[in-house]
């Protein structure tokens, strides 16, 4: 019998790993980020508190009207610009990476590659 991996259950057991030792602060809070088949999702989190400070998704209007008619890639690196606008105006400027399991390629590197062009810095 062929035996199939499972992808996301693989994901899923990366991301606890990588979560035993990555944590958030008030400070420097984590970049957390999720994908789907369509959307990409980012968060700062302050793992202390166990707050989401702010969040940012192509689902949301504003963002959803900029990433009409672009790639997946295109759009994680639109995601990743307006997160950093926001974080620095609430004055974040260091976070902690969390690629949620998910390899440093295509998508989520897109959406690192502008999240510091907006000024974080990772």
């Amino acid at each position: 019998m062929i035996n199939v991996k499972d992808k996301n259950q693989e994901r899923q057991i990366r991301h606890k790993r990588v979560r035993k030792t990555v944590s958030g602060t008030a400070k420097r809070p984590r970049l957390c980020v999720n994908r789907s088949l369509t959307n990409i999702y980012a968060q700062l989190i302050d793992d202390e508190k166990g707050v989401t400070l702010l969040a940012c998704s192509t689902r949301e209007k504003e963002i959803a009207a900029k990433v009409a008619g672009k790639t997946k890639t295109e759009a994680a690196r639109i995601v990743g610009e307006e997160l950093g606008k926001r974080a620095t105006q609430k004055k974040i400027k260091n976070v902690v990476f969390d690629r949620g399991g998910y390899l440093y390629t295509g998508r989520v590197q897109a959406l690192a590659d502008g999240a510091r062009s907006a000024g974080l810095e990772f």
